[in-house]
């Protein structure tokens, strides 16, 4: 194991970017072989390739870049399935609502009645019945 630990040193490794190209390959891969479509295997192949030169690169500025822009670009997806998430997992104990002015979610205590909730990002009031 020490000598693979040598061999990545100074190199890029997976991240979020690299998973994701992996994974569609892998998808891409199935649906394929399940259409019959052999012609396109080389997608898979070229994600699969594109995937393993990002992992053995040595110019990580530029794969980190790389990441940050996926990223960025995926942020608003991945935020809005978090807040669903967490919005179930808090579904007993909380209420939430979203600001009228700025559309912060914000939550509220269940079970406390009337409120008056101040939205942290536009200072905005507002009363609530939870």
């Amino acid at each position: 194991m020490n000598w693979l630990r040598r061999f990545m040193y100074g190199r890029y490794g997976f991240d979020a970017l690299s998973n994701f190209i992996l994974i569609v390959g892998i998808v891409l891969y199935f649906v394929f072989v399940w259409l019959g479509l052999n012609w396109f295997l080389f997608i898979p192949a070229l994600c699969l390739a594109y995937t393993y030169f990002r992992c053995f690169s040595r110019n990580i500025p530029k794969r980190s870049a790389e990441n940050e822009k996926f990223k960025s670009f995926f942020r608003p997806v991945t935020s809005f399935y978090k807040l669903r998430k967490r919005m179930w997992k808090d579904r007993k104990l909380y209420k939430y609502y979203k600001c009228p002015k700025c559309r912060q979610a914000l939550r509220a205590p269940r079970g406390k009645g009337k409120l008056r909730l101040t939205c942290p990002k536009c200072r905005q009031e507002f009363i609530v019945k939870t």
